[in-house]
C-alpha cells in the first residue's frame, strides 16, 4: 500500500518503512505525527481525492530535526558599488512512515515517552558539597617544607610574559628624513 501527501507545497509518494526529508513540521524526535493532507491511497484499489481522500492519513515518526547546507545568497549591482551577501540554512525533518491510515483510524504505534533529567539524588549531592571541605582540610595538615616544594604557577607565568616581550624604539620623526624628488626640495 502506497499514499501520496502533500506536505510544505511539496508532494510525496511514501510506503510504510520510508525514510523521506520534508520541511520543517513540529515534533521532538520520537515523536509519532500524522499528516492528514492525503491526496491519493493505492494498493490494491486505488483512491483518488478530491481534493483530498477523506479519513485518510498517514502516521510518520520523528527521526531528527535539522538544517540543510548553507547556500550563499550574493548579489551585485554592477557599476553601483552596491552587493549584498546573505546566508541561509533551510530547516527540515526527517521521517520515518509508520502506517498509512484509512477510514479515520488512528496510529496504533503510541509515542515514546520522553526521557526525564535525572537529578542527583539528596545524599550524593551532600557527599558533593563535603569533598571540597575535605579538600582544603588535608591541605591544610600538610607540611610548609611541602608546601614551598610546589612553585606557584601564577608568578612565573607573568614574569614569563613580560621578559618575552622586547623593549619598543621610538618612532623616527618624518622631519629628520630627506625627502626625494623635485617636490620636496627647496630652492
Amino acid at each position: 500500500m502506497f499514499a501520496v501527501i502533500r506536505t510544505g507545497g511539496k508532494q510525496y509518494r511514501v510506503a510504510a518503512e520510508d525514510v523521506i526529508k520534508v520541511d520543517k513540521i513540529g515534533g521532538a524526535p520520537g515523536d509519532i505525527v500524522q499528516l492528514g493532507e492525503v491526496l491519493l491511497v493505492g494498493g490494491d484499489s486505488v483512491t483518488l481525492g478530491a481534493p483530498t481522500v477523506a479519513g485518510a492519513s498517514v502516521a510518520a515518526e520523528v527521526l531528527e530535526q535539522g538544517r540543510g547546507a548553507k547556500i550563499i545568497v550574493f548579489k551585485k549591482r554592477r557599476r553601483k558599488n552596491s552587493r549584498r551577501k546573505r546566508g541561509h540554512r533551510q530547516e527540515f525533518t526527517l521521517l520515518r512512515i509508520t502506517e498509512i491510515l484509512t477510514d479515520g483510524a488512528q496510529p496504533s504505534k503510541p509515542t515514546r515517552p520522553k526521557a526525564e533529567r535525572r537529578r542527583p539524588a539528596p545524599e550524593t549531592a551532600q557527599a558533593q558539597k563535603e569533598e571540597p571541605a575535605q579538600a582544603g582540610a588535608a591541605a591544610a595538615h600538610e607540611t610548609p617544607a611541602a608546601a614551598q616544594a610546589e612553585p606557584s604557577r601564577a608568578k612565573p607565568k607573568a614574569q614569563a610574559k613580560t621578559a618575552k616581550k622586547p623593549a619598543k624604539t621610538p618612532a623616527k620623526s618624518k622631519a629628520a628624513k630627506p625627502k626625494a624628488g623635485a617636490k620636496g626640495k627647496k630652492k
